[in-house]
């Protein structure tokens, strides 16, 4: 198999320096379809587990030299069968970017135990409840709400505990916000709605909630998975670690308002409502995801990242939500008019 795929990567023209054999469950999504191509890249030897549903975000000659397996992961858990695929494929590091249940997690670990040399698992700042001192470091206390960050959180527990306790070789990465060319970016009144933006570009006003100051934190889906990257390659310091990955700085909503105005060469028109009347302004859709946003109004370091890792992200959160909204105009689906 290794052999087999250094010859497709060489044929392509790409680099093989040095390898180990990978596998990447949900390579297609998000943090997958920009960290799979950064893998090939490397000279690994890669598969990439998706349901098939959908193709990569980005266009790029590696996936000709990627070994794709079409698999259903609830349904091979339902059938208890899916750890087992995955060990089956004899690789050394595995890639978690789909697991949101604690049984999940677990069933993994059991199968893969002794298997592998690195799970490398893909986590969520929002292990983290309100913030208490900024920015907040892997460090602080869990106090997760919501039913996706406490599920995650007992997720994060649980892989620390393994490590901790039997020695299993895992790393959980945290991402932020996740920006990037092909989907809507969290926008500056903390939802998906990317009518604000074309708001912002026609000059209108926006209205946030309460005094705009509760915080956001994207980060380039790229910058994550540099940072898988970074966690392979620094497996001895990385084991056992939890990481946030995330832009430098945090963006309050207005700050983030402000910005975007800038960018599309209007001024800052903002009005300001206490969050009951501000909601009622918007979808039943839009005001949940807010609330979510700004109960949250996550602000935290990648100092960890930074020295135990030598995370360098290349965008600010500006810089990579620019990139979005670029996409977006050119779809036709942000307008300036």
């Amino acid at each position: 198999m290794r052999q087999f795929v250094d010859a497709k990567a060489r044929a392509l023209g790409i680099r093989v320096d040095h390898h180990m054999r990978v596998v990447i469950i949900g390579g297609t999504g998000h943090i997958g379809s920009f960290l799979t191509p950064r893998l090939v890249e490397a000279g690994h030897a890669l598969t990439c587990v998706s349901r098939g549903i959908k193709q990569p975000y980005q266009v790029h000659r590696a996936w000709k030299a990627v070994t794709r397996l079409e698999l259903d992961r609830t349904a091979e858990e339902n059938a208890g069968t899916f750890g087992e695929r995955i060990a089956s494929l004899d690789v050394e590091v595995v890639i978690d970017l789909t697991c949101y249940r604690l049984e999940s997690a677990k069933e993994l670990v059991e199968t893969l135990r002794g298997r592998i040399g690195h799970l490398l698992h893909c986590g969520t700042i929002w292990v983290h409840g309100p913030s208490i001192e900024v920015p907040t470091t892997e460090e602080e206390p869990r106090k997760p709400f919501g039913e996706y960050g406490i599920r995650k959180a007992a997720i994060e527990a649980y892989l620390l505990q393994q490590a901790r306790e039997e020695r299993f070789p895992v790393t959980i990465l945290h991402p932020g916000h996740l920006v990037g060319a092909g989907w809507a970016p969290i926008n500056p009144t903390g939802n998906f709605n990317p009518e604000v933006f074309s708001t912002l570009m026609q000059g209108g006003e926006i209205c946030l909630p309460n005094l705009g100051l509760e915080t956001v934190h994207h980060i380039h889906v790229d910058d994550v998975a540099q940072a898988f990257m970074r966690a392979m390659e620094g497996r001895n310091v990385a084991l056992g670690e939890s990481f946030h990955v995330v832009s430098p700085a945090a963006l309050t909503l207005r700050g983030y308002t402000e910005r975007m105005a800038q960018y599309f060469a209007r001024p800052a028109r903002m009005r300001f409502l206490p969050w009951e009347e501000w909601r009622k302004g918007v979808t039943e859709n839009d005001a949940t995801a807010t609330w979510d946003h700004i109960s949250h109004s996550p602000n935290c370091s990648i100092q960890k990242a930074r020295n135990l890792l030598g995370y360098k992200p290349r965008y600010t959160s500006i810089q990579a939500v620019r990139e979005s909204v670029d996409w977006l105009i050119q779809k036709g689906v942000v307008r300036s008019k």
